[in-house]
């Protein structure tokens, strides 16, 4: 596995090489094209959660302040294209955005500030169908995003906590037709600027539109240190009211340590109107006992199996989310209110979105 990685890892530097080579030569012979204007878009989030142990007891990214009006991020995405290069900017402020992305430590002290950057690349389109990008990515792995105003649900899943946030790198997209295309890249390791060890991380992507409302995305990723996931994401607007989403990955640590995490999670979403909707997220996510090198045990097994009920209430940019969640597991160490041990935790979130 570790030679044909290598193998692969050759290949796309040898594409990258020969593509940035050539960049210069097709910018000077293409055709002038008018400058888009700047596109600035994003959005701002607040919430409440109660926990009805009055613990913290969810262990997933976001949405964890317990019992307090609680502020989520302020999210601004810049975009601007000239001629057949475009670059896109998105940075962040507020926890939601500083719970999702590395610090920034350019002195090496340990004493960096949280740099709230989402994405931040460049892209050029050689054609309409072969687009070349570098950067710091936000990942194409999974289902779920960061921005609140991407999620129907307001909480985020065991796969999406677990799963990348970013990766760092450049990769090539070519589109065979407007219902297949696919991506390959040489990544950093997860969720890091920069990385010392070159970008030894293998991605790809493979999507298909079977049918009109029907999209399919297969994702891998392959690294030394990153490990390796494989990961399902697709959704099909069933009818113009029912949308069905479903989320399903396989991670496995990188080869010195057995272990991971798998999972599947089914999101059904019913529009009753333009202005309100409902929807369920089902979860159901397993760890994977670890070990090390030695043999010896370093993360027990255990699954937990989570509910989540939310309903969307939408007046122009404007979203207003109150959510029921209810997980149930005996491995993951919930407390009751009593600071017992539980096998169940519960909690409702009302939290309010405004997307520009």
């Amino acid at each position: 596995m570790k030679h044909k990685t290598n193998v692969i890892k050759n290949k796309c530097l040898l594409i990258v090489a020969a593509t940035i080579f050539a960049l210069p030569l097709t910018l000077l012979a293409q055709n002038e094209k008018e400058t888009s204007p700047l596109e600035i878009t994003g959005s701002a989030d607040v919430y409440y959660t109660y926990d009805f142990s009055g613990k913290d007891n969810i262990p997933t990214s976001f949405a964890d302040n317990r019992n307090s009006l609680s502020i989520g991020m302020l999210d601004v995405v810049l975009a601007k294209s000239f001629k057949n290069v475009s670059f896109m900017a998105e940075f962040s402020f507020g926890p939601r955005s500083f719970k999702s992305i590395p610090v920034f430590d350019p002195d090496g002290d340990g004493e960096g500030p949280m740099v709230g950057i989402q994405n931040l690349y460049i892209s050029y389109n050689f054609t309409e169908k072969l687009s070349l990008t570098a950067g710091y990515m936000g990942t194409f792995v999974g289902y779920e995003v960061i921005s609140p105003a991407g999620n129907f649900n307001y909480s985020t899943s065991y796969l999406f906590t677990n799963g990348p946030f970013q990766n760092a790198g450049i990769k090539a997209d070519y589109s065979f037709s407007d219902r297949f295309a696919v991506m390959i890249g040489l990544f950093n390791d997860w969720n890091i600027y920069t990385d010392t060890d070159g970008m030894s991380d293998v991605g790809a992507q493979i999507f298909a539109s079977p049918t009109k409302g029907w999209d399919v995305y297969l994702n891998f990723v392959m690294g030394p240190n990153s490990g390796t996931i494989l990961d399902l994401t697709t959704g099909y607007q069933m009818t113009d009211a029912f949308y069905l989403g479903l989320n399903a990955a396989d991670y496995t640590y990188a080869n010195s340590i057995e272990g991971g995490y798998n999972g599947i999670a089914l999101y059904p979403q019913y529009a009753l109107s333009d202005a309100f909707s409902v929807g369920l997220r089902s979860e159901y996510f397993t760890i994977k006992e670890g070990k090390n090198e030695s043999g010896v045990i370093t993360q027990a097994s255990g699954d937990v199996f989570s509910t989540t009920i939310t309903a969307n209430f939408k007046v122009g940019g404007f979203t207003f989310i109150p959510e029921i969640r209810l997980d149930s597991s005996s491995d993951l160490g919930f407390m009751n209110k009593d600071n017992n041990s539980a096998t169940n935790a519960s909690q409702v979130t009302f939290a309010a979105v405004y997307a520009f």
